[in-house]
């Protein structure tokens, strides 16, 4: 039984002697096989193989110099990673901020839209496809130019309007570049805003759309009561500019405006326009004497201004004349065609306005137009209808002492609101503009009190 055991023994040591030769032979042939190769080829650069478990590589695993990536002579760093950098700051400059756009608002409709319109005013040529792509959210959209002169040409449509809304078309906050000048949409083609839509700021290259630019537009207002709604401060405000020649264009100049409790914050469309509007300070609204400053942010230097008396006294005078020439068009920047100016109709120059009342100073009178045709004042019955539909609606806005609707002369497709304060009058011109009524977009703005009692309707 031993001698079974015994060879058995010799019959296992002999298999492990056996199989540990073949291991260690085709050991050797593969170190073998992988020297020939090593000295024929170098391995490629992105493959590196581990004996190790911990992932370490080992003594003699070490990528040679030559299997190295290429660096650059800045930093270090792969030159594909450089190309990959220049590749993104191209990207950045072809693309472009589309703010204002309507909820819903699909991408290929707004990249139809702008291309067609860059098409019409020879921002590009007839057959070309200035963008490329397009990605929407709830109130903004980034369209991607087919290059950066396109984009630098897509600048002019800052401003046009688009379903009922003016489009803000500027560089992203990421841009780098330098600036480029432009135009808005309105001073390119010279057509103006339509009525009810609020203007955008110009993409003057004081930082695009960056928040030191915004800053700089933007003023603060104290002592607001509560009655006092954003559309009032902004319409109210607004006129004020306008009616003593504080704009640089025509329009609007206050962009927009959100009420905090007893103090609101307006952002103007230039930075000129802001600080002209300091002179606002002071100025009487609803009972209240408005404070109008630099927010507590701004750091900019100190813009010498005064109050609403001087220059409302400076006006009446006469020392203070309205800036005609702020609606001349401006001349084309490098980027837009001559030719394309050549083909747009001129903006008709600003009238000067009567100095007698400034319509900036709420009175206790509304004129509303664009809510009645001839055709309405015509059948007896229909006229009186308007009258009590009008009475109902506008008595909810404060004391209404009086409607006059006349049926012929001046004031004829008129109606005219007396309030029993200026306060109900402004309130009744917040809730009223800007409505819509039988497809007519409702105009709304205080009327001389003396023409008013004199029946006199003219504008």
């Amino acid at each position: 039984m031993s001698d079974y055991y015994d060879r058995d023994d010799r019959r296992r040591g002999s298999h492990r002697r056996d199989r540990d030769d073949r291991d260690y032979y085709r050991s050797s042939r593969r170190r073998s096989r992988s020297r020939s190769r090593s000295r024929s080829r170098s391995p490629p650069s992105h493959r590196y193989h581990s004996s190790s478990s911990s992932g370490i590589p080992s003594a003699g695993m070490i990528p040679s110099a030559a299997a190295q990536p290429p660096l650059s002579n800045t930093g270090g760093l792969p030159l594909g990673g450089y190309s990959t950098t220049l590749s993104a700051q191209d990207k950045i400059n072809r693309e472009l901020f589309v703010g204002n756009t309507p909820p819903g608002t699909s991408e290929a409709l707004l990249m139809q839209f702008l291309s067609g319109a860059m098409r019409k005013t020879n921002l590009c040529p007839p057959d070309a496809t200035p963008i490329l792509a397009c990605r929407t959210n709830q109130k903004f959209a980034f369209i991607e130019c087919a290059s950066v002169d396109t984009a630098n040409k897509a600048l002019n449509l800052n401003g046009i309007p688009f379903l009922g809304a003016s489009l803000r078309v500027s560089r992203p906050s990421k841009y780098a570049g330098p600036h480029i000048p432009s135009l808005t949409w309105q001073q390119l083609t010279g057509q103006p805003l339509p009525t009810g839509m609020i203007p955008v700021p110009e993409n003057n290259g004081l930082g695009g759309g960056s928040a030191e630019e915004k800053l700089n537009r933007e003023l603060f207002i104290g002592n607001t009561t509560p009655e006092m709604t954003e559309a009032m401060l902004r319409d109210f405000l607004g006129r004020a500019m306008e009616q003593v020649g504080l704009t640089r264009m025509p329009g609007n100049p206050i962009v927009s405006c959100r009420v905090s409790g007893k103090f609101a914050f307006v952002e103007l469309r230039t930075k000129e326009e802001a600080e002209n509007a300091l002179n606002l300070n002071n100025i009487p609204y609803l009972g209240a004497s408005l404070r109008v400053g630099r927010p507590s942010k701004y750091t900019g230097p100190h813009t010498p201004h005064g109050n609403w008396e001087d220059i409302l006294a400076k006006f009446m005078s006469g020392e203070l004349q309205l800036n005609n020439a702020a609606s001349a068009p401006a001349p084309p920047p490098p980027n837009v065609a001559a030719p394309a100016m050549a083909q747009m109709p001129v903006a008709p120059a600003m009238t000067m306005a009567p100095a007698a009342v400034p319509a900036a100073v709420p009175t206790r009178v509304v004129e509303l137009k664009q809510m009645l045709t001839q055709q309405d004042l015509e059948d007896d019955e229909e006229y009186n209808d308007i009258l009590e539909d009008t009475r109902d609606e506008c008595s909810s806005f404060g004391t209404l002492k009086n409607i006059v609707i006349p049926r012929s002369g001046a004031g004829a497709t008129k109606i005219f609101l007396e309030y029993l304060s200026a306060e109900d009058a402004g309130k009744a011109i917040a809730g009223l503009k800007g409505r819509t009524f039988d497809g007519r977009q409702v105009g709304a703005t205080y009327f001389d009190e003396i023409k008013f009692a004199n029946e006199d309707y003219s504008d």
